[in-house]
C-alpha cells in the first residue's frame, strides 16, 4: 500500500519535513535528527492505514456483488438518475448537474466519499444544490451503492427557501397596461383569474372549457391532480378572443418555461417590479381567495387540492378582515346570507329486544 507522507530535508537549515502525497501540503517535524523524523513519519502513515487498509477490504468484499463499487463516481450517479427522469424534471436535473458546486464531487468515487466532501460541495452552492444533493444521495443508498449514509438525515443543513409573495392587483394593472402582445397579455390575464402555473394555463385547449357549465377543467402538469374553474365574465372575455379550437395560447404553448419566464421577469424590469415570477399569479389568486372569505376547499377543487399555494394563503398569508356583527346581521335581514341549518337530533339508541325465555 502506498504510504501517504513521505520525508524529505531541506538543504537551508537541515529541517525534515513531511509531504502529503494527496494534498501536497507540506509540515515541518521540527526536528534536523533523522531518528526522530523516521519515528515520526512512520507514526503519521499509520494512523492514516488503518482507515484506508479497512475501506480496501470493505470494497473487495462489495465487489463481490458490485463490480462497479470501486470506479462508480458521482458523476455516474447523476447519469443514472437522469435517465430515470423525463420530461421537465429529467432537464431540471440535467441543469442542476452541471452547476459548478458539484464540480467538486463529480471525479470522487461513493464509497470513497467522506462528509466533509459533501459539505464543502453544499457550502458552495444553493439552495437547489441542497435539495439535489439530497435525493442524490438517497438515490445512491436505494441503489445499494452506499452502504450506509455519509450525512445523517438530521445533520444536513437545513434547506431555507427565499420568501415569495404575491403579485399584486396594483402590479397587474401596471404589466397588463405596458404589455403590448396580445397573446402575451391575456395569458398574463388568465393567469391572473385563474391562478394556474404558467405551465398548466399556456397549455389550455379549448377543449377544456365547457361552455355549457362555464368551466374550465384540466390536469396539472406538475402533480397530475384535477382542477375546475367556474368563470365568470371577466375570463368569458378574454376566453371568446382567443382560437376555437386546438391551444388558447398557440405561439406561448411552444415556448419553454424558462423563456416564458424570461419574457415576464423583463416587463417586471421594466417597470421596477420586483420579487416576484409568473408563480406569484398562483400565490396571487389564493390569497384573493382567502381575503374575500371563498371556502378553502372551493380553493382547493379551483387549483388542485395538494396546491402548496392553497395550504399557505389559508394557513397563514392572507389579511381577512372580519365584518362587524351589525353589517352581517343587515345582510342577514336582506336575505344575502344563507343561514346555517340546525344540526338534526340524532336517534336513539335502541338496545336488542331480549324475548323472555319460555
Amino acid at each position: 500500500m502506498k504510504h501517504r507522507f513521505i520525508l524529505y530535508r531541506r538543504k537551508a537549515g537541515g529541517m525534515f519535513y513531511l509531504q502529503d502525497t494527496e494534498t501536497r501540503k507540506q509540515e515541518s517535524l521540527g526536528t534536523k535528527i533523522r531518528a526522530e523524523a523516521t519515528v515520526l513519519l512512520n507514526a503519521r502513515n499509520e494512523s492514516v492505514r488503518q482507515p484506508q487498509l479497512n475501506l480496501q477490504i470493505a470494497k473487495a468484499y462489495l465487489a463481490g456483488t458490485d463490480s462497479g463499487v470501486a470506479t462508480r463516481t458521482w458523476q455516474d450517479a447523476f447519469n443514472a438518475i437522469i435517465e430515470n427522469k423525463t420530461g421537465t424534471t429529467r432537464d431540471r436535473w440535467q441543469r442542476g448537474s452541471r452547476q459548478k458546486a458539484f464540480d467538486l464531487i463529480h471525479p470522487l468515487i461513493i464509497v470513497e466519499t467522506q462528509a466533509e466532501h459533501l459539505l464543502t460541495c453544499l457550502k458552495a452552492g444553493t439552495v437547489s444544490t441542497n435539495v439535489l444533493l439530497r435525493e442524490l444521495h438517497n438515490f445512491c443508498i436505494s441503489m445499494n451503492w452506499l452502504a450506509w449514509p455519509i450525512i445523517p438525515k438530521r445533520l444536513w443543513p437545513k434547506i431555507q427557501y427565499q420568501p415569495k409573495r404575491a403579485i399584486t392587483a396594483d402590479e397587474h394593472r401596471q404589466i397588463i397596461g405596458r404589455e403590448r402582445n396580445a397573446e402575451l397579455r391575456d395569458f398574463y390575464q388568465l393567469c391572473w383569474h385563474l391562478g394556474g402555473s404558467q405551465t398548466d394555463v399556456a397549455s389550455l385547449a379549448a377543449e377544456n372549457i365547457d361552455w355549457n357549465d362555464r368551466v374550465i377543467a384540466y390536469a396539472r402538469r406538475k402533480t397530475g391532480s384535477l382542477a375546475f374553474v367556474h368563470f365568470g365574465p371577466a375570463i368569458e372575455a378574454i376566453l371568446g378572443s382567443r382560437p376555437a379550437t386546438g391551444f388558447l395560447f398557440p405561439k406561448i404553448a411552444l415556448i419553454k418555461e424558462k423563456h416564458r419566464a424570461k419574457l415576464f421577469k423583463r416587463r417586471c424590469v421594466g417597470l421596477g417590479i420586483k420579487g416576484v415570477s409568473l408563480h406569484s399569479y398562483r400565490y396571487a389568486w389564493a390569497e384573493r381567495a382567502k381575503q374575500c372569505g371563498y371556502p378553502e376547499r372551493f380553493a382547493q377543487e379551483a387549483l388542485g387540492h395538494n396546491s402548496k399555494a392553497v395550504h399557505r394563503a389559508y394557513a397563514r398569508k392572507a389579511q381577512v378582515r372580519l365584518p362587524s356583527l351589525e353589517s352581517y346581521e343587515q345582510q342577514n335581514a336582506e336575505g344575502r346570507i344563507v343561514p346555517l341549518r340546525p344540526p338534526l337530533p340524532k336517534p336513539e339508541r335502541k338496545g336488542p329486544s331480549i324475548s323472555a325465555a319460555g
